[in-house]
């Protein structure tokens, strides 16, 4: 079976969400939540349970991560209170957050971004992460 391409294919995507965007090392990351900036960790319920969680993250579901924090948005959260908060996205490997940091970009939220490396690059950088209960956004 030959597969024809009508699109430009995911690696295109994943290229083009991260051109000119400045990606997030761990400790970056965690400075910049020191400093206010919300850690979104999209993960699923078992990648947090195998690899623990991220202090101080904030946990929300990929499918319902814009409308959590659009601060237009009815269904957003409290710490939605600007277009101009900073947002870091976390995934398993800094794949599918820099996708969702795109999507938060196009619905308004400018400073979003996503964490390089995702969790793997937290646990290598010797970055804790707990057992203990997340903070979870439905």
């Amino acid at each position: 079976m030959r597969i024809t391409q009508r699109g430009p294919g995911v690696d295109r995507v994943l290229s083009e969400a991260r051109r000119g965007v400045r990606r997030y090392t761990p400790h970056e990351a965690e400075a910049a939540r020191a400093q206010g900036a919300l850690i979104v960790d999209t993960r699923t319920e078992t990648q947090r349970a195998e690899a623990g969680e991220l202090p101080g993250a904030l946990v929300i579901d990929r499918t319902v991560l814009e409308w959590r924090l659009d601060p237009a948005s009815d269904a957003r959260i409290p710490e939605a209170s600007g277009y101009d908060v900073e947002v870091i996205v976390v995934c398993r490997q800094g794949y599918s957050s820099s996708l969702a940091a795109e999507s938060l970009r196009r619905v308004g939220l400018w400073r979003a971004t996503d964490l390089a490396g995702g969790v793997e690059a937290w646990q290598q950088a010797g970055l804790p992460l707990h057992r203990g209960p997340a903070d979870v956004r439905r």
